[in-house]
């Protein structure tokens, strides 16, 4: 983890359900890999989870694009921070557009989990709620502790959108979970269970 940093003692497969309670209030958006497998276990693959495979990079600015075609409707966004470095751009993305519906989670393990547990840029110096302090993002938090779960999810909750949560988790595997690649199906069941107009 970056060097300034304690290290960590959260397990992710123990965590969503302390930073969101209800996942049923919210559309919610998970990357690839290990946070599409926590994210489909807690919530079982509900209608309002839509997750990812083979888009990396793609989570945030999937969930700004719902966030904004939804502005009625919390949105939340569940991302790696191998993912979120592939694109780390779109931090400015929503920092111009200024979502007050949005969350984005980063569950940094600082590896790459899914080619072999190299070492990523977050384990040396990089800090991802300072990059998204950078970009403008109107209000970042970093966690490492499991004591902190509560801030964080008051956080989220109350804090001024749109909002950065990166939880340091320890390296270790994702929730055991098989869940459904049939991507397409997903969609549209996402869709139509959520009443969004992507026509717009």
């Amino acid at each position: 983890m970056a060097t300034n940093l304690p290290p960590s003692t959260i397990d992710r497969r123990d965590l969503l359900a302390h930073l969101i309670p209800d996942p049923d209030e919210c559309l919610l958006v998970a990357g690839l890999a290990g946070s599409a497998k926590d994210s489909a276990a807690w919530t079982q693959e509900a209608d309002n989870l839509i997750t990812l495979g083979g888009a990396m990079g793609g989570a945030v600015a999937m969930a700004l694009g719902i966030a904004l075609s939804a502005p009625d409707k919390k949105v939340a966004v569940i991302t790696g921070d191998g993912e979120l470095l592939m694109n780390a751009g779109v931090l400015a993305t929503v920092a111009s557009a200024a979502p007050q519906n949005l969350n984005i989670i980063c569950l940094d393990n600082g590896q790459h989990g899914e080619t072999g547990g190299q070492p990523g840029h977050t384990s040396r110096r990089t800090d991802l709620a300072l990059m998204a302090e950078g970009a403008g993002i109107a209000s970042a938090m970093t966690i490492s502790s499991p004591d902190e779960f509560p801030d964080a999810q008051a956080f989220l909750a109350y804090g001024i959108a749109p909002k950065f949560l990166c939880v340091r988790v320890m390296p270790g595997p994702p929730t055991d979970y098989k869940r459904n690649w049939d991507l397409a199906s997903g969609r549209l069941r996402f869709r139509a269970a959520n009443v969004i107009n992507v026509e717009q």
